[in-house]
């Protein structure tokens, strides 16, 4: 049995993935919130892109299982006394091994290519000769041309003949549901149910994004049983294995710096607009002098004083993975605690327009507390901010991380991540030929997360925005109920 091994991320996930089901039974167990949900459901572009963010979400919940392996007894150790690896592995280590992306060469090589990007110097029948040197895992029994085109075209068209048995298996579950959903009996309006969009989901649109992502996959996994999808780096790892594994860097950074910032922007914020006066200005001369630092610079202060820690005290780490795991967590910790003055002023701004409204001072001379006054009159209506704020800054830490990684003060060198493919593309453009795949695969993974984010979190803001609930009423009771 292996050993389980908790970082302190891991944890973070974990925990994250568990609010996440308590807010679903919250969901269910409420109409108001049931409402809402719907009106996001019904919202066809949030629904394809929800379908993106739960491959994105498995990739990081699966990234965030560590163990480490028990080795095998040594001659004349006892077996009641077991040792374990010392370099911990995840689940998707696992899953990506079993679908071959996880075969290391010597340097560099071009998608789909069987040889290397580079000349060596072999002994070829006795002779030195500079030539390409073959791959070792890819391009595998093909020896010309031909054949080597012959056996993408194989792979290529049995990975899209899986992906389109995936998309009919999909299509078929979809109608059995729907037999149970729809009012009317048969399997054409069960088919209907679904494809139509009769029920509360656009189902149709859901199938279809993820009939395009179970092909994609088919695809890749399909060619990597001999090939390199998208190349390797310099030291021969896969791009789409280095891809992958950064996805869960990226969710870290985002999600738990979001969260690290919420406590302080919101009760500072709330705070300064709803009591004004000597509150108000501390705050203000809070924030106004946090600001007035350079960001980087404090972040990197903060990064150097963490890492002398991390160096003088080697025995408080079991393995690398955990060593790089605690940089993560207090870098992410640090850009939190510093990046929360733009909320902060944001919000101070709208309640200080809020706390002037009929309901706020209707509540005062009720005597209700100023607490419950900040917390359930006011911060139910600054939400929409707090939603928009956070998704931007979900969207700009991801790429904050390739700066700071670019300047040596980001996430741990061990640590895959998309601020280190981009520092490394830096040099791999200028080379001849270039050497464009590494930049293109962090590219495509950015682009398809933050994207998917930005999209369901626009739909999110729309449906739980009071004025834009208010406003969606109105025009229907103008219209007399019918759709506009």
């Amino acid at each position: 049995m292996p050993q389980f091994v908790f970082l302190w991320t891991d944890t973070f996930v974990l925990a994250l993935f568990l609010a996440m089901a308590v807010y679903t039974w919250r969901v269910v167990k409420r109409p108001a919130l049931r409402s809402a949900w719907a009106s996001v459901a019904r919202t066809p572009s949030a629904m394809c892109a929800a379908v993106f963010l739960v491959f994105f979400l498995l990739v990081g919940l699966l990234d965030s299982i560590h163990y480490r392996p028990l080795l095998p007894a040594a001659p004349g150790q006892e077996a009641s006394a077991p040792s374990y690896a010392p370099v911990a592995r995840s689940a998707l280590d696992d899953v990506l091994k079993m679908a071959g992306l996880t075969e290391v060469e010597k340097t560099y090589s071009a998608p789909l290519a069987r040889f290397q990007l580079t000349k060596e110097s072999m002994l070829i029948d006795g002779k030195p000769v500079r030539d390409f040197p073959r791959l070792v895992n890819a391009g595998v029994g093909m020896d010309t041309p031909e054949e080597h085109q012959q056996d993408i075209l194989q792979l290529s068209l049995k990975g899209l003949v899986w992906g389109l048995l995936g998309s009919v298996v999909l299509a078929v579950l979809l109608t059995l549901w729907g037999r149970k959903q729809s009012m009317e009996p048969g399997w054409g309006a069960a088919w209907r149910y679904w494809w139509q969009g009769q029920g509360l989901v656009s189902w149709r649109l859901v199938w279809f994004s993820a009939c395009v992502l179970v092909i994609v996959l088919c695809l890749v996994v399909s060619l990597s049983a001999n090939y390199y999808v998208l190349g390797t780096d310099r030291t021969g790892n896969d791009i789409i294995w280095q891809a992958l594994k950064s996805v869960r860097t990226a969710l870290v950074i985002g999600t738990l710096t979001t969260f690290a910032m919420l406590p302080p922007a919101i009760i500072l914020g709330l705070a300064a607009g709803y009591f004004r006066g000597w509150v108000d200005d501390v705050i203000q001369y809070i924030y106004t002098t946090l600001t007035s630092i350079p960001g980087v610079l404090l972040i990197a202060a903060c990064v150097l004083m963490m890492q002398v820690y991390i160096d003088t005290h080697p025995d408080s780490f079991d393995t690398v993975a955990a060593r790089a795991d605690l940089r993560l967590f207090m870098l992410c910790l640090i850009l939190g605690l510093t990046g929360w003055a733009g909320l902060c002023r944001l919000l101070r701004a709208e309640v200080l327009k809020l706390r002037e409204l009929d309901y706020v001072q209707a509540a005062q001379a009720f005597g209700v507390g100023h607490l419950r006054i900040m917390f359930r009159h006011l911060l139910p209506n600054v939400m929409h901010i707090v939603l928009i704020t956070l998704i931007l800054e979900f969207s700009g830490l991801v790429l904050y991380e390739a700066v700071l990684s670019y300047l040596g003060i980001g996430v741990d060198p061990s640590m895959p991540s998309f601020g280190r493919m981009i520092d490394a593309a830096r040099s791999e453009l200028s080379r001849d030929p270039i050497i464009w795949w590494g930049l293109a695969g962090a590219f495509v993974m950015m682009l398809g997360l933050v994207l998917s984010a930005n999209i369901f979190a626009d739909a999110v803001q729309t449906a739980f925005d009071p004025r834009t609930r208010r406003f969606k009423a109105l025009r229907v009771r103008r219209t007399g109920g019918a759709k506009v």
